[in-house]
């Protein structure tokens, strides 16, 4: 079992930055990649940015590349998010997730995952 932590959310204004964090622990081992995924009420979750664990690969939805920026610190076993140029659309649920993608891909295919409880990230105009 992994458990997630997540930190960071909040409200800002459009062009503003917020910084979301997301800590595991448990059996960190049992996973290849990290990242972050979005959801607004009645759509579809929307992969916002992955980064492969073993050789820091990372991955971006087209609508944040360019303004967003994963990065993680393996010895915290924690990976951040670094929104800058915030949009109104980036208002969303924000979820970490962590384990074991098939493929290296994005979104990633998973055998397994493990999801934490969210933190609401909202940017008014």
């Amino acid at each position: 079992q992994v458990h997630l932590v997540e930190s960071g959310g909040g409200s800002v204004q459009a062009g503003g930055s917020l910084r979301l964090s997301c800590a595991a622990s448990g059996n960190t081992y049992l996973r290849n990649c990290m990242g972050w995924f979005r959801q607004v009420p009645g759509r579809e979750r929307e992969g916002v940015a992955l980064i492969y664990t073993g050789d820091g690969g990372t991955y971006y939805g087209d609508s944040v590349k360019g303004r967003f920026t994963i990065s993680q610190d393996k010895a915290k076993n924690t990976v951040y998010l670094q929104m800058n140029s915030l949009k109104p659309e980036d208002t969303a649920m924000y979820y970490c997730a962590t384990g074991w993608s098939t493929v290296v891909t994005f979104p990633p295919r998973w055998q397994y995952a493990y999801w934490g409880q969210g933190t609401q990230v909202t940017v008014s105009s």
